[in-house]
């Protein structure tokens, strides 16, 4: 059997892998989505090919013979962006690490390189594959030597192969004639010019007719149509200069050993160090765990197992300033306790025998009393302490939120690399694999207890460096004066949750099945048809070809019928709307009606999740189940509210900002006209369309209003003209000119929303009122699409930042005064600026006031803050 090579075109490879995966960086913000990509096309095309020889073939930054010739006729080369410049030099380290054979040579492109080897193999009978995005290399393909070029969509990379057979089948010519073509109709992506309009379908004909450009120009007289031979005519020289700049040089004089190029162990210590650097979590389950670099930390982890010595253990806890923990918890069963005395001792104590969970965190929180007591998440330790306030607690989950807000999650593996000198630690999935406590505690305790150390190590040794940063930053307050009182508070709305009817809810639910199979029938009979409604195919079939519905827009997938396409057509459509109500309502029912009452819990209540490391503006989200995106645009989705009631003897208040993020707007802008319109409690949505279209406020229509509104808003959120447009169902010219309008109208705000633009280009960030920061590397992209988002996010996040900073200092104060107070009522819900108080009945005037003295207080702004307040037997009615 004939031994087999693998040529892979690094830099085609990789840009493929950049433009067609999602973009990644690591917690150093280094770029690292194309390396992802190019490993993982690898390691499929090396398990399918299973070669005897792999080399990886890279262009050099220095012109090339071809590039000389390009650039004297053209000009200029299409640069690649910096974000892919940067992974090049990453993945070549990758590559080194790997023991992988790379190629380059001065004078030569990467293309002339694996033409080169891939004649040298074939001729030494090797069976060769050459894997590239560029179709350039299908000149190469043989019956020995296979192209492979990788096709990304969406997130899923196909691979097309050709031998001499399927590029003679699709392409009507033979591999040599494939420079034939581009020397006609030209490649813009290699820089090839080719001659003027000549496209694929007439460069084949011309080919497969004449067989090469010199005997087509030969012919020239024969050659139809007319304007492909006039262009032959005129452009004869470009064509000969794009024959030459597609032609691959493959008899270059590469020095290159086999024996260098044989396949060996990928998998190596230095790639595996590489891989976790990289934060390539998803690739480091390839490697033997034996090539990871033996652990010395292991060798400072303890096991305390009787009572007798955890007695000692937590005795000599508490002579110290601050300790490590890691409480190895579900929300029904502690299974264990990682506890860091120092960073070269550390413990872990299972839960068994006398030394219960129980016991495990009532010493827990006694040692609170003692010592600072250092977690990855508070709250969760909460949940099972009685640790009571700011005084004896470091969270460390929320330290590194504040640090670096753009990331989804915050593990100790990545704090540690980040906060403590660049040292890898495994991870949970390393450790754990995706098994829950419970599971790895019946299988493994040895290991949970290893996990449970590093992560007590981790809070421990990290704790002062990521404080250090939290000064050094400026965001020290908001982390103790803000974040950090707010884990209290949450935990608390987390515990009490919120009352649910059960049957009610029921009810509801059949009420919206009955109004669901309603519409069903009224859709199938305008359709003339049954099918499923729920099949974007089906539905567009049905609205754009069998109805003949103006306005369709087809994609490779068929017609988009999307929420903002259909939005558009209802009010002329009647089954268009019928569609968007169906949707609306079978949400409804599977999220809600069916969903809520999956997570009544035995107390009959339901207790959210309110998470602070979600949102990078700083916002609180709500999960398992949402209860902050409950519907209310439709008076169906409003009356799921009438089944959250407060218990007996209770009602609920319900506390809202008004219009929290214009008034902040006029504050950090310092604009005179909003403010002074402000001071004088008029209707800002008037008076700012009274300023825009310039008519007397007295005479503004509803509907001008509400345009005003949109662009008032809109402002907040740095909206685009085109955003506005499709808000408002007008032109985009129109809506610049509302726009432009507006900012005559308070030029401050313009001023201030540019300012904050430059800001976050000169620092990397913006900043909260409070000092919160937002990076915004965005503003740095190559893309312009990802700069125009950079710029609107570094315009909304100083304001919608400052409004989350504001609505929990107030729900801080809140909770505190209703405890200080010695009152029953307590907070049960925050939904962005509203605030739900389960307030019992005689205590209600005390509330009342509560609430307006504490959300009115908890920011001084140049205008004041406004709460509106309602109270109802439900949420409905108290909204």
């Amino acid at each position: 059997m004939s031994e087999k090579i693998l040529l892979i075109d690094g830099h085609s490879i990789l840009n493929r892998a950049f433009y067609g995966l999602p973009d990644l960086t690591n917690s150093e913000g280094q770029h690292t989505g194309a390396v992802y990509g190019f490993l993982n096309i690898m390691f499929r095309i090396l398990e399918e090919e299973k070669p005897d020889y792999l080399t990886v073939a890279f262009d050099l930054h220095e012109p090339t013979f071809r590039h000389k010739i390009f650039d004297a006729y053209k000009g200029t080369r299409k640069g690649m962006p910096s974000e892919l410049v940067e992974q090049v030099p990453l993945m070549r380290e990758m590559l080194t690490a790997m023991g992988v054979k790379t190629v380059s040579m001065g004078g030569y492109e990467a293309d002339d390189l694996l033409g080169t080897l891939a004649r040298r193999s074939e001729a030494q009978g090797m069976d060769v594959t050459i894997l590239s995005g560029d179709r350039d290399l299908l000149q190469l393909a043989t019956d020995k030597v296979l192209i492979r070029l990788p096709k990304t969509s969406r997130g899923k990379t196909t691979i097309e192969d050709f031998h001499t057979k399927e590029v003679i089948e699709k392409y009507q010519v033979t591999p040599p004639q494939i420079i034939e073509l581009k020397a006609l109709m030209g490649d813009s992506s290699d820089n090839i010019p080719g001659i003027p309009g000549v496209g694929e379908k007439t460069a084949t004909k011309l080919i497969v007719q004449y067989g090469s450009i010199e005997n087509a120009h030969d012919h020239l007289e024969e050659v139809k149509p007319n304007k492909a031979r006039e262009s032959l005519r005129d452009h004869y020289d470009m064509a000969v200069l794009s024959k030459t700049l597609a032609t691959i040089n493959t008899e270059s004089p590469l020095e290159y050993s086999y024996e260098e190029a044989r396949l060996g162990n990928l998998y190596t210590p230095e790639a595996y160090e590489l891989c976790r650097r990289l934060e390539f979590k998803n690739l480091l389950g390839r490697f033997d765990t034996k090539a990871a670099p033996e652990s010395t930390m292991e060798q400072s982890f303890f096991t305390c197992a009787d009572l007798s010595g955890a007695e000692k253990l937590f005795a000599k806890a508490a002579e110290k300033t601050y300790i490590g923990t890691s409480l190895i918890a579900d929300r029904d069963q502690v299974y264990g306790l990682g506890l860091a005395l120092e960073k070269d001792e550390i413990y872990y104590l299972p839960a068994e025998g006398l030394m219960t969970g129980e016991y495990l965190c009532s010493k827990l929180s006694d040692l609170g009393n003692h010592v600072r007591i250092s977690a990855m998440d508070i709250k969760a330790l909460l949940k099972h302490t009685d640790l009571k306030d700011t005084s004896q607690v470091f969270d460390m989950g929320i330290g590194a939120y504040l640090l670096n807000p753009l990331k989804s999650s915050y593990t100790y593996e990545d704090i540690a690399r980040e906060y403590l000198n660049g040292i890898s630690l495994p991870s949970r999935e390393e450790l754990l694999g995706k098994m829950t406590f419970a599971k790895a505690w019946e299988a493994s305790s040895e290991k949970l207890g290893i996990f449970a150390c590093y992560e007590a190590f981790t809070v421990l040794a990290a704790r002062e460096p990521v404080q250090d940063a939290l000064q050094e930053s400026g965001m020290w307050k908001v982390y103790t004066e803000i974040e950090l009182p707010l884990v209290f508070t949450l935990d608390s709305m987390e515990k009490w949750g919120i009352r649910v009817k059960g049957e009610e809810l029921k009810a509801y639910g059949e009420k919206l099945s009955i109004r669901i199979q309603e519409l069903e029938q009224l859709i199938y009979e305008k359709a003339g048809e049954e099918f499923n409604i729920n099949s974007p195919k089906q539905l567009g079939v049905i609205l754009f070809e069998k109805m003949g519905i103006p306005g369709g827009r087809k994609t490779k997938t068929g017609y988009s019928t999307a929420a903002d396409i259909l939005e558009k057509l209802a009010p002329e459509q009647p089954i268009v709307s019928d569609i968007l109500e169906y949707r609306q309502l079978t949400k409804l029912k599977s999220t809600y009606a069916d969903g809520l009452g999956a997570v009544i819990e035995k107390d009959g209540r339901i207790h959210s999740t309110f998470n602070q490391t979600i949102t990078a503006t700083g916002r609180i989200s709500s999960t398992e189940p949402n209860l902050q995106n409950i519907p209310v645009r439709m008076e169906l989705g409003r009356l799921i509210r009438k089944v959250f009631v407060p218990e007996e003897g209770y009602v609920f208040l319900d506390a809202d900002y008004s219009q929290i993020e214009l008034r902040v707007l006029a504050h950090m802008s310092g604009d005179e006209k909003l403010i002074q319109a402000y001071r004088e409690a008029q209707d800002i949505h008037r008076l700012t369309a009274s300023q825009v279209f310039h008519i007397p406020f007295d005479q503004v229509t509803d509907l001008q209003r509400r345009n005003a509104k949109a662009v008032n808003f809109g402002i907040v959120y740095g909206i685009s003209s085109f955003g506005l447009s499709q808000d408002l169902s007008i032109t985009r010219k129109e809506a610049a000119d509302y726009i432009e309008k507006y900012f005559e109208s308070y030029p401050r705000i313009k001023d201030f929303l540019d300012g904050m633009v430059e800001d976050g280009k000169e620092k990397g960030y913006v900043s909260t009122m409070f000092g919160r920061r937002r990076p915004v590397p965005e503003l740095k992209s190559s893309n312009f699409m990802q700069r125009s988002f950079g710029e609107r996010v570094a315009m909304n996040s100083p304001i919608q930042g400052t409004a989350a900073d504001i609505i929990k200092i107030a729900m801080n104060r809140v909770y505190e005064r209703l405890n200080r107070e010695g009152l029953q009522s307590r907070l049960v819900l925050q939904v962005h600026d509203e605030l739900l108080i389960e307030t019992k009945k005689d205590e209600i005037p005390e509330v009342s006031r509560i609430l307006q003295e504490e959300m009115k207080g908890a920011a001084q702004l140049a205008v004041e803050l406004e709460v509106d307040m309602h109270q109802g037997e439900s949420w409905y009615e108290a909204k």
